[in-house]
């Protein structure tokens, strides 16, 4: 996004977006690594606890999911765009089916308060709504972040989710930023 200065110069504006990661291949490894590749698109300014569930939609390892706040110049479609290039780089494999096992996967959960849903940006995304997994750790660290369409509270949503066929637990991997 470009703004316009006082001083009249145009430059780029921070934006505050939220990432949803998960990954049941090598999972302290890849989601570390795909933090470190994150952090070179703008500012990571928090990360939250590991969650662990099984895997949705069909039978494999169990995943780690995390989310992550950051502050980034990118507008949402070259966001989006990086996200894929850095799953991408850790083997993902886009013929194969949507529910499998993956190395790491990287979703724009958040864009500031942007609300769009396209084949190349879909925020807020509807996981938010439908997943623990997804709305656990995104509260914990964003708790009081208005969801865009819902005009709910993150926090709101977590505490009011029916968690009772979606098990999601905490793990211990130190991210520290």
């Amino acid at each position: 996004m470009l703004v316009l200065s006082l001083k009249g110069e145009i430059r780029a504006s921070m934006s505050t977006v939220f990432i949803g990661i998960g990954s049941n291949i090598n999972p302290e490894e890849n989601i570390r690594s795909g933090i470190q590749q994150l952090s070179e698109l703008g500012s990571v300014l928090n990360i939250s606890g590991v969650y662990e569930s099984k895997a949705y939609g069909f039978v494999g390892d169990n995943f780690y999911n995390l989310a992550v706040a950051m502050e980034t110049e990118l507008p949402p479609r070259e966001l989006n765009r990086m996200l894929r290039e850095i799953e991408d780089n850790h083997g993902r494999l886009r013929e194969i089916p949507r529910f499998t096992s993956r190395a790491l996967d990287l979703d724009l959960l958040i864009y500031d308060d942007l609300i769009n849903h396209d084949e190349e940006v879909d925020v807020p995304r509807q996981d938010i709504l439908t997943y623990a997994f997804v709305i656990k750790p995104l509260a914990e660290i964003a708790g009081d972040i208005i969801h865009p369409e819902s005009g709910a509270k993150l926090s709101e949503i977590w505490d009011s989710f029916n968690q009772s066929n979606q098990d999601i637990w905490p793990v211990k991997l130190d991210l520290a930023i």
